[in-house]
């Protein structure tokens, strides 16, 4: 199983580090990089030193927002996973996410285990 290289685009500091120590422990994964507003996020993206498998980004954040993010991303041709991972999955956030090219949404409150699972699957997929 590969080793998934992750981006984590989260605005609250407790979330994102208990996002990063869960994810490391269940999943083949190394969390590459974080950014805490859409600035960051793409400055971060943009800079092609920079690799990760997947991105795993907020809606509301600090500044800017996760949709600005995903916006921007359909802009690149590079191989990314896209998820969202919010406290506001309702069905509209979902089919906007999704037609800005999210391939899953998932509720901070009770989709953890299913962020996990779609995360190892990733991983069952990727070259090593």
């Amino acid at each position: 199983m590969a080793q998934l290289k992750a981006f984590i685009v989260e605005d609250s500091p407790v979330i994102r580090d208990n996002l990063i120590a869960a994810l490391e422990e269940m999943v083949p994964m190394q969390v590459v990089g974080t950014a805490e507003d859409e600035a960051g996020a793409m400055s971060w993206l943009n800079n092609p030193q920079h690799e990760c498998d997947i991105a795993i980004v907020d809606i509301f954040l600090r500044s800017g927002s996760g949709l600005g993010v995903l916006r921007a991303l359909q802009a690149q041709t590079r191989r990314l996973e896209r998820v969202v991972l919010t406290n506001y999955a309702t069905d509209e956030i979902r089919r906007q996410c999704v037609a800005l090219g999210a391939s899953r949404v998932f509720d901070k409150s009770s989709e953890i285990d299913a962020l996990v699972e779609h995360c190892l699957s990733l991983a069952e997929t990727r070259p090593s």
